[in-house]
């Protein structure tokens, strides 16, 4: 475990007072990293580095964890991405299902790219996630889009907040944890720019719609990463 941190990185209601390099938390792909706050530690996990400077946020739901939706699709997009010059930052919360406590994760994940010198990111949330990247979104101007992916409708009511930041809406029509209508409750409140998606035949984990998710995220995050148009 080495120290890759400035010390005391602020934030209005978290401080990294230091990121220490770990073995990656889950798989065998990318760095390990430890934030060490003051409300305690939260874990990610680096793919890329400062020299690729765009980048994206991934979590998960109320559970917590690295992987995510569709049979682990944040770990293979983040090293995807790699090869486009976006680097990614999985991150863990640490009060699964304490939706404060996990904004300010995100919050606190957000800071530790703009001060180690990465572009605004994509933040990507999935089910409980969602709600909280949407809000997150909306909270941060330092973000340049937001994808809420089977998210609750708990906590998103900031949609609208989230624009001029463009925010891609998907979910599952046959999800029986979170109905899909909760997809379009979330669009009603968004302002453009926006975009729904909805997979015919996919529950709310998304496996079934695996391959066009990909390709949907694989096109839409890098898209927005080189838009001249980022309001940030």
């Amino acid at each position: 475990m080495s120290d890759v941190s400035q010390s005391n990185i602020p934030s209005p209601q978290m401080q990294i007072h230091k990121v220490l390099e770990c073995q990656p938390h889950s798989g065998d792909t990318g760095t390990g990293l430890i934030f060490k706050t003051n409300r305690g530690d939260v874990r990610s996990i680096l793919h890329g580095g400062p020299d690729l400077e765009k980048s994206v946020i991934w979590v998960c739901g109320a559970s917590g964890g690295f992987n995510g939706p569709a049979n682990g699709i944040y770990a293979e997009l983040a090293e995807h991405f790699i090869g486009l010059g976006i680097s990614s930052l999985r991150m863990d919360y640490r009060s699964p299902n304490d939706f404060p406590e996990c904004m300010l994760d995100v919050l606190s994940g957000i800071i530790y790219l703009q001060k180690t010198g990465y572009s605004p990111p994509v933040l990507v949330g999935h089910s409980f996630g969602g709600a909280v990247v949407i809000a997150t979104g909306a909270a941060s101007r330092y973000v340049s889009g937001v994808v809420a992916l089977s998210s609750q409708t708990y906590g998103a009511h900031m949609a609208g907040l989230v624009s001029p930041k463009p925010l891609l809406i998907v979910h599952g029509k046959t999800d029986t944890r979170l109905p899909y209508t909760c997809a379009q409750q979330i669009d009603s409140w968004a302002e453009q720019p926006k975009e729904l998606v909805l997979f015919e035949g996919t529950e709310h984990r998304l496996e079934e719609c695996r391959e066009p998710l990909y390709e949907l995220l694989s096109t839409w995050i890098p898209h927005i990463l080189n838009s001249e148009l980022n309001p940030i």
